[in-house]
């Protein structure tokens, strides 16, 4: 019979559908004689069908009148081949996403044959099946509308009793294969996204609302295997693991999304199930309290790991009581949320994906009074000065609230704590959904936004406005905001049970705006944090003061004076360093990158950055003396002295100027060595004839046994100097021409102790390699590929007397000290703020002594 199959026929003709139909007909069981020809059959028809319903009408009339969809249904009764119910799924699948007309949409699902495929036992044992099965299901979502939906329902009295499409699909809404889950939340979306009442009245009620805390389930799991590839060894490879942890990132931001767009098809109930699910099985007994729980075994989860996961939710989950009731709980102290620490959390979640966490809090006391705290002292920071910053904000009270312990961390943790916190700080303040009131009472709302507030209040009457925007206590409203922040914490103790008291609201919103200044100047203050860190600080306190210094104190300018003054010294004794010919370079470039950054609309970096390993760089491993390393060190220093330079700018009232105020370049002085040899500015090419004046005969081995002869001559022109090594020219007297070069920086020169002729030298790369790139691989960026290591060289030159290497060294030594001043002159508009910043117009000063300081920059 399935032989005729493969007669010649026109194969988009009514005949060969009307042809394909009877053979089916004609099936009384599927074996493995006709089960290809079953397969092909399904597949041909489904190419009619859709053929059809673009060319030819009649086709989907015949489809209709011999009722074929209850052939195919047939076929899946008869045929106990996984290949044949393969075959019907993906007819299925093509036929419903391809056909365009409404009336195939309504003839496909007004009958029960779509629901029967629904709910038919397949075998799922095989993956392949469930794939196919749940494209079907999707393909079915995808045509849905306010009028195919009801199609697909049985209703009771108006109420819809079952809904076999929705009810299957989230059955695997939580598969170990991810492709699965994807599936069933795009089918999901589309039904919530349709608009039907009773539709969302079936969602949103028991017991299928519970398919929203198992998500929430689902994705607390998903955060503590996160936090355990977080704090994960650190002897696996640093690449293996940042893989690791940027894919479930992913993983964990998807679901945040799908999370967003649920609550964007506007199902109220559904938006509350979520926004309370989330407050209940993850805010409340986990994130917050993990904030302080670093040093406690039983904690699931460190406070990096709760820090970043709390600035998705704020930037993804779009919920304005979500974003309002997270804030408000960080004026809440530990103790508020023991009853959420002490419960269990029971965590079901359906397709056998269960787990149930329980820990137990332990004393308060915990390193508490360790940490560097922003107390209750702090409120009279503005009259009272100690003699150091640090001091009063580790005073042994202990912490208010959470948002004291997000500025504890600013002030004493280490640097990923800290670039946890102002990820935490920058996402609340860019949260849109966050009222005011509520930034104002945290501390960071923007100058420019209290500015508008107090100016609104004024001109509509309210006289407080009026009152602090002209008072020198401006920029804090003493009781709207209280009132507000107080509504959002009972609205907490109703909603949540977590019970809080407001006494901390009775500070007002400049007291709490003085603690984050406080933590930031400290933050400014601290060695050891790297350096894009404190930018990100830098970040935050223009978006808090954007204008000039008028909210800081004389402690703060001294403190950030001073650490200033710290800086100049460090930098004045980079110019005497290995790296004095980069670091003008260096600092122009970072000058321009630190400006960016700090006037940038947003952070520059992503919550994901808190997560990843810190670069480490050479200089990590204080045995590493290779000049690489201290290059590194350099260009950390760079940046920190860049930005505390721009801070005293802005502290100053001046605008950021756009390049670096530095001396240009300084004529070469006509009795220079580089002058006489003839050498115009740039590095001499190998090749190049220069004239052999002041040169001093010397022999080096390259190679083993392979000694030669040359004319030694150390060279500076500006902030370049060279090491060269000439060979004479005998058709040319006094000529010689270069062969090897070398950077005269870093070469460390010293004369042999033993061998009084013998001149060794280091010899460092030319340049950096992320200088050469352009910058090193960003904070918490992971290199794609591993940089070519650099080596230093060493030399050893052998000159004919002790004179003629004493000589030599002498030359070095002069060159060196005149390349190294000749950079401390180009910077020193840099290390002293009260010089004028050089204009094209002014002369260049004298050229600064090697032992010039910049401790007269430091205030009294």
């Amino acid at each position: 019979m399935w032989f005729s199959f493969w007669r010649s026929r026109d194969r988009f003709s009514l005949d060969e559908l009307r042809y394909l139909t009877d053979q089916l007909q004609k099936v009384e069981t599927v074996n493995e004689a006709n089960k290809d020809f079953v397969v092909e059959a399904l597949r041909s028809i489904a190419e009619l069908i859709t053929y059809g319903d673009q060319h030819n009408s009649s086709f989907f009339e015949f489809f209709m009148e011999k009722q074929v969809m209850g052939e195919f249904v047939r076929m899946l009764q008869i045929s106990k081949s996984m290949i044949i119910s393969l075959q019907i799924l993906q007819t299925m699948s093509i036929m419903i996403q391809n056909l365009r007309t409404e009336h195939a949409i309504y003839y496909m699902f007004s009958n029960e044959y779509i629901n029967f495929l629904i709910t038919y036992k397949f075998d799922f044992r095989n993956e392949e099946l469930l794939s196919y099965y749940m494209s079907f299901l999707r393909a079915i979502s995808g045509k849905l509308n306010k009028s195919t939906i009801s199609l697909l329902v049985k209703t009771q009295n108006e109420n819809i009793v079952s809904f076999p499409l929705y009810v299957e699909a989230i059955q695997y809404a939580f598969h170990e294969e991810s492709m699965i889950r994807t599936a069933v939340r795009a089918l999901t979306l589309n039904i919530y996204h349709v608009g039907d009442g009773p539709v969302n009245r079936f969602v949103s009620k028991t017991p299928y609302d519970g398919y929203f805390s198992d998500l929430i389930s689902f994705f607390h799991k998903q955060c503590i295997d996160l936090n355990g590839l977080v704090s994960e060894n650190p002897q696996k490879t640093e690449p293996d693991r940042t893989t690791a942890i940027l894919a479930a990132v992913d993983e964990i931001e998807d679901n945040l999304y799908y999370f967003s767009d649920v609550i964007s098809a506007g199902i109220p109930d559904v938006g509350r199930l979520i926004t309370d699910n989330i407050m209940q099985l993850l805010i409340l007994p986990l994130l917050l309290p993990s904030l302080r729980l670093d040093a406690v075994n039983e904690s699931p989860i460190a406070p990096v790991t709760s820090l970043y996961l709390l600035c998705c939710i704020l930037r993804i989950v779009k919920m304005k009581d979500l974003a309002n009731a997270i804030a408000a709980a960080l004026f809440c102290p530990l103790e508020a949320f023991l009853p959420f620490v002490e419960a269990k959390v029971k965590v079901h979640v359906t397709n056998g994906n269960c787990h149930e966490s329980h820990h137990q809090l332990e004393n308060n006391n915990t390193t508490v009074d360790e940490q560097v705290g922003v107390t209750a002292e702090l409120s009279k920071f503005s009259q009272v000065y100690p003699e150091d910053l640090t001091k009063q904000v580790s005073s042994t009270m202990s912490l208010h609230g959470l948002r004291d312990v997000l500025l504890s961390y600013v002030v004493s943790g280490n640097s990923q704590q800290v670039l946890g916190s102002l990820n935490m700080l920058a996402t609340l303040l860019q949260t849109k959904e966050l009222d005011e009131a509520m930034l104002d009472a945290l501390g960071i709302l923007p100058q420019r936004k209290q500015h508008k507030k107090l100016l609104l209040q004024a001109l509509v009457g309210e006289g407080l406005g009026e009152e602090q925007l002209f008072s020198s206590e401006s920029c804090s409203t003493k009781d709207g905001a209280s009132n507000e922040v107080g509504g959002y914490l009972q609205k907490l103790k109703e909603d949540y049970g977590v019970v809080c008291s407001s006494s901390e609201l009775g500070t007002s919103s400049r007291t709490h705006r003085f603690q984050v200044l406080d933590a930031l100047v400290s933050l400014f203050c601290r060695p050891g944090i790297l350096a894009e860190i404190l930018w990100d600080g830098g970040w935050l306190l223009r978006q808090l003061l954007p204008y000039s210094e008028v909210e800081f104190n004389s402690q703060h300018l001294r403190l950030l004076r001073d650490s200033y003054t710290d800086c100049c010294n460090a930098l004045v004794r980079e110019t005497r360093g290995i790296w004095p010919d980069l670091l003008v370079t260096v600092l122009s470039d970072e000058w321009k990158k630190c400006k960016r950054a700090i006037e940038a609309s947003s952070p520059r970096k992503e919550p994901k950055c808190i997560l990843l390993p810190l670069q480490k760089s050479s200089s990590d491993d204080v045995r590493n003396d290779s000049s690489v390393s201290y290059g590194e060190k350099m260009c950390e220093r760079v940046k920190v002295f860049v930005l505390l330079h721009q801070l005293q700018i802005f502290c100053l009232g001046r605008a950021l100027p756009e390049q670096p105020p530095i001396y240009p370049p300084a004529e070469t002085p006509g009795a220079s060595r580089a002058r006489t040899a003839g050498i115009a500015g740039s590095l001499p090419k190998p090749g190049t004839e220069l004239l052999l004046v002041d040169t001093v005969p010397c022999r080096i081995a390259f190679e083993r046994g392979k000694e030669r002869h040359f004319s030694f001559l150390a060279v500076s022109v500006g902030t370049s100097g060279w090491i060269l090594l000439l060979e004479e020219i005998p058709q040319k007297q006094q000529y010689g021409v270069v062969r090897v070069t070398a950077p005269l920086a870093g070469s460390r020169p010293r004369i042999d102790e033993k061998h009084s002729k013998w001149l060794h030298l280091r010899i460092r790369p030319s340049t950096l390699p992320f200088v050469d790139s352009g910058r090193p691989a960003g904070l918490g960026t992971p290199r794609k590929a591993k940089p070519k290591a650099l080596v230093d060289g060493r030399w050893t030159l052998a000159f004919r007397d002790e004179e003629s290497c004493k000589y030599a060294l002498s030359m070095l030594l002069e060159e060196i000290n005149l390349q190294s001043n000749e950079v401390e002159r180009r910077l020193r508009p840099m290390l002293n703020l009260d010089e004028p910043p050089p204009t094209e117009t002014s002369s260049d000063p004298p050229s600064v002594s090697s032992s010039s300081t910049v401790t007269s920059t430091s205030s009294s």
